[in-house]
């Protein structure tokens, strides 16, 4: 059987920078190269970074694009890396005629994959299925594609294919007929919980329904409120996983394959799988010199459930500091266990000298809370100032004689001054502390404890709070290092502390409760019977539901934060806020 070393270039690249991302894939193709290579897989729209949204839309924007596509090429072959061939994902335009339809995306922008080789593009992929659910908008976005693309590398069929083509039915029957050996999919495939065994089983039936060895390389890195996790993977064609790349990290994956060489003849032009018209590029025919292979690379340590969510906040900080060009951030240390926590992924993202906490003790401020937050300071070693709101407090309401919630959200609104103030002096991004079922139910101050750039843990519940929480201080026992979080924070009852005595369930249902509902009602989208059909109490379905229902205005207001849920605040949920419906009971 023809023998092919692969390479899966899991890499991050930044939105917009063509130039820079350019450079990430020539670096992954020096190395690839390096340890011999034959063939390297880019990711989904490396070139561009992913998801290029309404920019997919601007011809400045393609056109910078296929020059840097057809630049890369020459770059490859002056570097003497002619020889490899590299699948690169990027933005296009549609090479055909589209017929006219209202809503065709402006200059008809393509989802591409490139096949780079001899200092030029010898063949293209346009995606053909654009999901427009979840997170996406590609049918929004981009024209389908119209073909299936077929490669000869070393007399081994590859077929090709790009994200979404495989969870749908069609490019694995496609390879099927084709009798391809492989079938390469490159992907931009953002984070959710568990959504790493669903892609595994999803790998697994297409590669048996294809009887090819399937190869995914994946997106690494942060975009705005995406995750992009790496995990990119090889199965046989039983199923069967030949290797796996790691989670949350940059990696060059080699394997070597061996895989049945082309048998089946050139298609004529009227082939048609699934409705899309062959192409196949036969790059070099005869099979590879024999060498002797590389073992397997050894399977790396996964993340459990916890700690892969951890890391998808953890990078989606890191790279929206990193990307948006700010160095530090700061946010209010309460004493309490949202700021608790996002301190702690702060300092896990950036380092503790980049971090910046203010406490901000008011008149209600009790003493546990002033010593927890310092305790936190000292065992994370981050930077830590206290600026007490009372003076600022009383001069408000000395002006305006407040009382009830307004007597209480003013100070939240001073808070948010102060820190507002500490970034514009010194150029640190302002982190909300805010979580989902704050978010969800409107407990939280606009223009107070909402204020920020962006918001670590906007979309894990209060109940995964206190889990993370006691996840990292686990971990840092298994590493013998100092829990970060004292556990006296996470073992009292939360309170806002904006009046004697506030608990937050003098507002809220208790927090196991509320985020049972909200996980009815928000993440599986059902209505109020079938809520209470569930077994919860009417009463509470309803309180919790008009909550929910009131605070959309809050929620377009609130900073971005990582996705790690099935349905985020965000790309997954779009309600209007003007909205006269209710559920009845």
């Amino acid at each position: 059987m023809p023998q092919l070393r692969l390479a899966l270039a899991q890499v991050n690249p930044t939105l917009g920078d063509l130039a820079g991302n350019a450079d990430l894939v020539l670096e992954s193709c020096r190395d690839a190269a390096a340890r011999g290579a034959h063939v390297v897989a880019m990711p989904e729209m490396v070139i561009n970074g992913y998801p290029t949204e309404d920019l997919s839309y601007r011809a400045s924007f393609i056109e910078a694009t296929r020059r840097c596509v057809d630049d890369l090429a020459t770059r490859l072959q002056a570097d003497g890396l002619g020889d490899l061939v590299v699948v690169v994902g990027h933005l296009d335009t549609y090479a055909g005629t589209v017929p006219e339809r209202l809503g065709l995306p402006k200059n008809l922008p393509t989802n591409t994959a490139s096949v780079l080789t001899g200092g030029r593009v010898v063949a293209r992929y346009d995606k053909h299925h654009l999901p427009n659910y979840g997170v996406f908008d590609e049918f929004r976005h981009f024209v389908p594609g119209q073909e299936t693309q077929i490669i000869q590398v070393g007399g081994v069929d590859i077929a090709l294919a790009i994200c979404e083509d495989i969870w749908q039915d069609g490019p694995s029957d496609a390879a099927r007929a084709a009798e391809a050996g492989l079938l390469l999919v490159i992907n931009g495939s953002p984070y959710e919980a568990a959504k790493d065994d669903m892609r595994l089983q999803l790998c697994a039936r297409r590669a048996t329904e294809a009887n090819a060895t399937l190869a995914y390389v994946n997106l690494v890195g942060g975009q705005d409120e995406l995750v992009f996790e790496g995990d990119s993977i090889v199965v046989g064609p039983d199923g069967g996983i030949i290797a796996r790349a790691a989670h949350f990290e940059p990696e060059l994956l080699i394997v070597d394959l061996d895989l049945p060489a082309a048998t089946a003849p050139m298609p004529g032009p009227e082939t048609r799988f699934g409705g899309l018209r062959v192409a196949r590029e036969v790059i070099t025919a005869e099979p590879f010199p024999a060498y002797p292979p590389e073992p397997p690379p050894p399977m790396p340590q996964r993340w459990d459930d916890l700690g892969e969510r951890y890391q998808a906040m953890v990078h989606g900080l890191r790279d929206y500091v990193r990307k948006n060009r700010f160095r530090s951030v700061l946010l209010g240390l309460s004493g309490g266990i949202d700021s608790a926590l996002v301190a702690t992924i702060a300092v896990d993202a950036l380092g503790a000298n980049n971090v910046y906490c203010v406490s901000n003790p008011s008149e209600w401020s009790t003493e546990h809370s002033k010593s927890d937050a310092a305790d936190l300071a000292r065992r994370q070693g981050l930077h830590f100032d206290t600026v007490a709101i009372a003076p600022m407090f009383q001069a408000f309401q000395d002006a305006l004689q407040l009382d009830g919630l307004a007597e209480e959200n003013v100070q939240a609104r001073i808070r948010a001054v102060i820190w507002m103030g500490l970034s514009n002096q010194h150029g640190h991004l302002v982190l909300a502390c805010g979580n989902k079922s704050e978010l969800a139910t409107g407990y939280s101050t606009i223009y107070g404890d909402a204020v920020g750039g962006f918001a670590p843990i906007k979309d894990a519940p209060k109940t995964l709070v206190w889990k993370l929480a006691r996840w990292r201080n686990e971990l840092a026992t298994l590493r013998n290092e100092t829990p970060p979080i004292p556990e006296a924070i996470i073992d009292k009852p939360p309170s806002a502390e904006l009046r004697p005595g506030q608990l937050d369930t003098d507002s809220l249902p208790p927090y196991d409760l509320l985020d049972a509902v909200l996980d009815a009602y928000v993440e599986r989208d059902l209505g109020s019977a079938q809520v209470i059909a569930e077994g919860f109490d009417p009463a509470l379905v309803e309180r919790v539901i008009q909550l929910v229902d009131k605070a959309e205005y809050k929620r377009r207001q609130y900073p971005p934060g990582p996705k790690i849920s099935k349905r985020n605040f965000g790309r997954d949920r779009r309600v209007p806020i003007t909205n006269a419906w209710r559920e009845h009971l």
